[in-house]
C-alpha cells in the first residue's frame, strides 16, 4: 500500500502545496540517507486522530530518533489503545448545539472535534495504572518523566488484556519498545497532568517530585541534542504548532547563545500547519524567521506545508515507508 501511495504522490503532486509535500518527503529521505536523524514534534490531537497507524511504523523502522509532544498526545494514544471500542464518532459535530454538548457530558464523553473519548473506559482506566506507578515511585524515591511512567506501564504488560486496537498501531508502544527519547513540555496541561495535581491535593500522592518537569526536559533535550549532533545532523519535522514545536526548536540557540557552545543548527525543517503567518503567532511564522533566532541556517532545507496535518503527515510517512 505504501508503495502505491508513493507512486500516486510522484505522479500527481507536482505543483503548489502538493509539490511541497513531495519535496519535504524527499528532503526527509535525503537527510536519513546522509546519516542524519529526524526529530518529530506532535501538537494538537494527533493521537486521537490515530496518527499512530503510520507513526508507529516510522518509529519501528528507525526513521524517527526523538519526539516532542504535548501531554495530550502522550496520553491519548494510550486512551485509544485501551478504550477504542467505546469511542463515539460524531460525524455531524458541526451541527451540535449546547444541549447536544450537555448530553455528551452527561454520558461522560469528552469531545475532540468529531471524536468523543469515554471518561471511565479511557481516562480512569489509565489513571488506575498511573497511580500504581506514581505510588511505586513515591515509595522508592524514584523520579521519572511523564513518558517514563507510561513506558513502564506499557512494558510491564499490565495493559495488554485491555487492548482494543492492534498494538502495532500504537506509537507509544512502539516508542516504549524502542526506548525512544521523548520530551513533553507543559505536561501539566493535560488530563493526566491534572489528575496528578489532584492526587497531590487530596494526599493520594505525597511527593510531587515523582514526576519530573519541563525544565528538566529541556536539560535532557540539550544533552540528547549535544550527543546526537556530534555523530549526525538532526532534522526537525513539526506537525502542527504550539509548545510541542516551540519548546524543542529552542534548544539550539540555548546551547549556542546561553551556554556558548559550538552547536550545529537543525539540518532540515518542515512544518505542517494551518496557522496564519500575519497574526503574529509563532506557530504561523515562516521558516526564514527562525534564522534570526539561530535555529536554522540560510542553507537549511525548509518546507512549509499549509494544510491539515491529519491528512498530510500520514501521506509523507507512507511515502517514506514505501521506498
Amino acid at each position: 500500500m505504501n508503495q502505491a501511495v508513493r507512486a500516486f504522490i510522484d505522479h500527481h503532486y507536482r505543483h503548489f502545496n502538493a509539490a511541497t509535500v513531495r519535496d519535504a518527503a524527499l528532503g526527509y529521505e535525503a537527510l536519513l540517507d546522509s546519516g542524519g536523524k529526524m526529530f518529530v514534534t506532535l501538537a494538537g490531537a494527533m493521537s486521537t486522530a490515530e496518527l499512530g497507524i503510520s507513526l508507529a511504523e516510522m518509529i519501528r523502522q528507525g526513521k524517527i530518533s526523538g519526539i516532542s509532544c504535548t501531554g495530550a498526545n502522550l496520553e491519548e494514544d494510550l486512551f485509544n489503545l485501551v478504550a477504542h471500542n467505546q469511542y463515539l464518532r460524531t460525524s455531524n459535530y458541526r451541527d451540535l448545539g449546547p444541549a447536544d454538548e450537555v448530553n455528551l457530558l452527561a454520558q461522560n464523553l469528552n469531545r475532540v472535534t468529531d471524536t468523543c473519548i469515554p471518561e471511565h473506559e479511557a481516562i480512569r482506566r489509565l489513571e488506575s495504572h498511573l497511580l500504581v506507578s506514581w505510588k511505586k515511585a513515591d515509595a522508592e524515591g524514584e523520579r521519572l518523566f511523564p513518558h517514563e511512567h507510561l513506558y513502564r506501564i506499557l512494558l510491564s504488560g499490565d495493559l495488554e488484556p485491555q487492548y482494543e486496537i492492534d498494538p502495532k498501531d500504537s506509537w507509544m508502544l512502539a516508542a516504549a519498545q524502542a526506548n525512544l527519547p521523548i520530551f513533553v513540555p507543559g505536561w501539566e496541561d493535560s488530563t493526566t497532568g491534572n489528575i496528578f495535581a489532584a492526587r497531590l491535593i487530596d494526599g493520594t500522592i505525597t511527593n510531587r517530585e515523582v514526576v519530573r518537569g519541563g525544565i528538566e526536559y529541556m536539560m535532557a533535550l540539550a544533552e540528547w541534542y549535544t550527543e546526537t549532533s556530534r555523530e549526525s545532523p538532526i532534522g526537525f519535522f513539526q506537525i502542527g504548532g504550539g509548545i510541542a514545536g516551540d519548546f524543542p526548536i529552542c534548544v539550539v540557540p540555548m546551547l549556542q547563545q546561553d551556554l556558548c557552545r559550538d552547536t550545529p543548527v537543525w539540518a532540515y525543517f518542515c512544518q505542517i500547519s494551518d496557522a496564519v503567518t500575519s497574526y503574529g503567532g509563532y506557530s504561523g511564522a515562516t521558516a526564514n524567521e527562525k534564522i534570526t533566532w539561530g535555529k536554522l541556517a540560510m542553507e537549511t532545507p525548509k518546507f512549509m506545508i499549509e494544510s491539515d496535518a491529519t491528512i498530510v503527515a500520514p501521506l509523507i510517512f507512507a511515502y517514506i515507508l514505501g521506498r
